[in-house]
């Protein structure tokens, strides 16, 4: 099997902590934009990105919303267990698992599990006239999770909105400081649509609806694919080849029409956010694997992009996926990845990505090395020595894959 030879300490730079914007700006348009795009690095003001895309560009958002994912309990004995929901397991389903009535049972990271040996947890909840006792049990070990069974005594309330009412937004831990309720709306982004993420995709923080209009008013299409971002999404890069590292998965979902839509752009196509840059990617290695004869049901695993034909054009590869659903009748394909994007990847959808700036000796950081090679050197020096703010509060880019 193919893997790129890269060691992670090739991808690093000094992050001081004063340079990691805490707290968002007072407005999500007020962020810098620095741009790449022709061997050149310049500075701009978000709003600027009107006048920096390439014309008739197609803009493709991450339309996922981040779920309250933290939820508190205490034990007699005064000890606090917090539980983070990271994906659901019984039902399978993300929209399955919320709809759920009176128990669904998710993996969980837990908060002081050592407090917690055995027995179940409980909380007495009241919301809108809604009176309910939520009950949890710790199952079996999942590597560094739980599974956790929870369980509440009234069948009007779904699991969403008991979480919608006790829960808290899990702001990423590189923040150092507690969620407060300027996260429950900044921490999500103003097109969020469909619950499943426990991380924003968070280069679309930045974009106000009037930006998003004045895109439309400008001929810039809008395309919509939802990825579920998980807390893998902050697991740090310990191999010191990125060879050894194993790539986390995400589940994403993709409409027919917007697929459709794919096929027939014949403009640039930016992705918004990098895990719009993995779910598109990741549908062109869908189509290789159909059209290879290869089965999709276990989805496109963290290699395949180094291992599989790489021969076959967008179309034809967009095409094999339609023809797919067509024959089975599917009005959207839901799918997973772990497709891990580093130096060296031949980009077969994107033109170009808005992004934040990553933490060092990430894949995240590796995936924008794939988009401008040694540049992101001279890109994040840039950012440094020019104010930018880093990481999921600061501010933005929009990198173009040169040819």
């Amino acid at each position: 099997m193919n893997k790129p030879h890269i060691s992670i300490s090739d991808y690093t730079y000094e992050l001081p902590d004063e340079r990691i914007a805490k707290y968002p700006l007072d407005n999500r348009e007020q962020s810098k934009l620095l741009v790449y795009k022709n061997n050149e690095i310049c500075e701009r003001k978000f709003t600027d990105i009107l006048g920096e895309l390439p014309k008739g560009a197609m803009l493709a958002f991450n339309n996922t919303k981040v779920i309250r994912a933290r939820l508190k309990f205490r034990k007699e004995t005064g000890a606090e267990i917090e539980i983070f929901c990271l994906e659901p397991l019984i039902p399978s389903e993300v929209q399955m698992a919320f709809d759920s009535r009176q128990k669904t049972t998710w993996k969980c990271i837990v908060g002081n599990a050592r407090k917690w040996k055995t027995g179940a947890l409980t909380k007495a909840i009241a919301f809108n006239n809604h009176h309910l006792t939520l009950s949890i049990v710790k199952g079996e070990r999942l590597s560094d999770a739980y599974s956790i069974e929870f369980s509440w005594d009234n069948t009007d309330v779904s699991f969403a909105e008991i979480i919608e009412h006790i829960g808290l937004t899990p702001i990423p831990p590189y923040l150092n400081r507690e969620t407060e309720d300027i996260d429950k709306d900044r921490y999500q982004t103003v097109y969020s649509e469909h619950q499943g993420s426990v991380a924003a995709p968070t280069a679309g923080l930045h974009f106000t609806k009037d930006i998003l209009n004045q895109l439309e008013d400008r001929q810039h299409p809008l395309l919509n694919v939802t990825l579920h971002v998980g807390a893998g999404t902050f697991k740090p890069v310990k191999a010191e080849a990125i060879a050894d590292h194993d790539m986390h998965t995400e589940h994403f979902v993709i409409e027919r029409v917007a697929l459709q839509r794919l096929l027939t752009n014949a403009n640039e196509l930016i992705a918004v956010g990098t895990t719009s840059v993995r779910t598109l990617e990741s549908l062109y290695w869908y189509g290789v694997r159909l059209l290879m004869d290869m089965p999709i049901n276990h989805g496109i695993e963290q290699w395949d992009a180094y291992n599989l034909d790489d021969t076959y054009t967008k179309k034809e590869a967009f095409l094999a996926l339609m023809n797919y659903m067509e024959k089975n009748n599917l009005s959207h394909l839901a799918g997973k990845t772990s497709i891990i994007i580093v130096p060296g990847y031949n980009f077969k959808v994107i033109n170009g990505l808005v992004t934040n700036f990553h933490q060092p000796q990430s894949t995240l950081l590796l995936l924008i090395g794939a988009i401008v090679g040694q540049k992101w050197k001279s890109i994040y020096e840039y950012a440094l020595t020019h104010n930018f703010r880093f990481l999921s509060y600061g501010d933005s880019s929009l990198l173009m894959i040169e040819d």
